[in-house]
């Protein structure tokens, strides 16, 4: 089981600096270099889980996939970075958790293996609900910042000419606007 460890915490390793490398603005051939070495540490890991048996390959094998989908999610928000992106990545990472503790539960029977799932799912749905609570907040954070904005242009209303043009640099400086 130790040598499980070791072998996850390497391919997470590898992959994560695999998209870490590739999470500026890339290239579209940057970006087949991280596809190709993303499926190459994801056959190193998997092939690295042929060593076990039962239960602990079949764990090696869903967290070698997870990792590799994670990997991706991530590739793919940093070669086309936007909202959707970055949370598909972090839903893609929510899942993977959930599929390696899943595979987890097999070890135990019964009354702890239900329970377990369950709680494999509660941490899931949470999850999700985070990065929907973020996602709607950065959201609200954004309408916030636009009603604010609108305030800063009536305000420059009461000017004329170059004063207000003047007025309306400084709105759009301060808010980030165009």
């Amino acid at each position: 089981m130790n040598k499980l460890n070791v072998n996850a915490i390497a391919l997470a390793v590898g992959l994560a600096s695999c998209a870490a490398v590739m999470a500026q603005h890339m290239s579209n051939d940057e970006y087949k270099a991280g596809q190709d070495k993303i499926a190459a540490a994801y056959k190193s890991a998997k092939a690295g889980c042929a060593s076990y048996t039962g239960n602990t390959h079949d764990i090696c094998v869903v967290d070698a996939k997870g990792r590799e989908r994670v990997a991706i999610a991530e590739l793919d928000a940093g070669y086309k970075p936007s909202t959707k992106t970055r949370h598909l990545a972090r839903i893609a990472k929510a899942e993977a958790d959930y599929a390696v503790a899943k595979e987890r539960c097999d070890d135990v029977a019964g009354n702890a293996n239900d329970v377990c799932v369950k709680q494999a799912k509660a941490a899931q749905t949470a999850a999700k609900a985070d990065d929907q609570a973020a996602v709607a907040h950065k959201e609200a954070a954004q309408d916030k910042l636009d009603a604010q904005y609108g305030v800063a242009q009536q305000q420059c209303d009461v000017y004329a000419g170059g004063a207000k043009d003047h007025c309306l640099d400084q709105a759009k400086a301060r808010f980030g606007k165009p």
